[in-house]
């Protein structure tokens, strides 16, 4: 972050402390998850992977109904398998937790005046106090919505809190609605989904209040590039048998249209005689030869 702050104070003449300070924040949340993409896209195929055993899922169900240890343990054995980790998906939010967490805790320290990580060195002493000082619209990035004071900080927090909920639930709605076939939407995975798509939104509400302003500024700009990155998934690699998908199949035969082609369809198999009305068609065997055709047919 103290790396960004530079690049934008020094490098670009940028002479604003709550600018600098947000954009640095902005762009904290731009390397990080430039470095979790590969996660990401181990995220997707998981995902992938676990619609796909829905069906397998809903079997196991059915036969260990009334035995809920031995469905745990089918369950497993069917994860361990097909090699799927239904925890996968939680990989990129825990990671980057603990900057979360770090960037709380630096902020906490400056609102409280007390240096803490690289603002701890004395080389940093006027970073600091130019952190301490940051503002946009007048509101501290240092202060929370519980700690300070200011209308406008109190005012900015609640803006951005309510953004960073709305985001998180639009985004899971999305994938939902259009990337997930409906045989995937009817598993124990898929309730799972559908309660912590209006859970979330609420523990994110009301916590969202104790974390300071660049914290929830660094979530919300995580939110953004989540959404980003679905909606391209949505849109380029849709899962099979979702709406997205058919309404990829859509766009391609609208733009093999336009340019005068028309959509491959799979051919017809051949019809041989005698198999009409589902009938196989008649074998023919060999002819046998005798030994005089046989010679006849080697001089030839």
């Amino acid at each position: 972050m103290i790396g960004w702050h530079w690049l934008f104070a020094e490098l670009l003449g940028i002479d604003h402390d709550g600018a600098n300070w947000a954009l640095s924040i902005i762009g904290l949340v731009i390397v990080i998850r430039t470095l979790l993409i590969p996660l990401f896209v181990r995220q997707i195929k998981s995902q992938r992977k676990m619609q796909l055993l829905q069906p397998q899922l809903r079997e196991l169900q059915k036969k260990y109904k009334g035995d809920r240890e031995r469905l745990q343990q089918e369950m497993m054995k069917l994860y361990k398998k097909t090699g799927t980790n239904p925890f996968a998906s939680c990989l990129p939010i825990l990671l980057q937790a603990p900057f979360l967490f770090s960037l709380f805790r630096v902020l906490d320290g400056i609102a409280r005046d007390a240096p803490r990580g690289a603002f701890a060195n004395e080389s940093n002493e006027h970073l600091f106090v130019s952190a301490g000082q940051a503002k946009i619209f007048g509101a501290e990035l240092a202060e929370s919505f519980l700690t300070t004071e200011v209308t406008a900080t109190r005012v900015m927090a609640v803006i951005m809190v309510i953004g960073m909920v709305v985001s998180q639930f639009i985004t899971q709605r999305q994938i939902m609605r259009k990337n997930m076939p409906k045989e995937a939407l009817e598993g124990p995975f898929a309730q799972q989904q559908k309660i912590l798509l209006y859970v979330l939104p609420l523990v994110f509400l009301f916590s969202g209040v104790y974390f300071p302003l660049g914290t929830v500024l660094y979530w919300l700009t995580s939110n953004f590039w989540t959404m980003g990155q679905q909606l391209y998934v949505i849109r380029r690699m849709p899962a099979p048998g979702s709406d997205a998908e058919k309404a990829q199949q859509r766009r391609q035969a609208e733009r093999a249209k336009r340019k005068g082609l028309t959509v491959a369809e799979p051919e017809a198999p051949k019809v041989e005689p005698g198999q009409q009305n589902g009938e196989a068609p008649e074998r023919k065997q060999p002819k046998r030869m005798t030994r005089a055709e046989r010679n006849k047919k080697k001089r030839k």
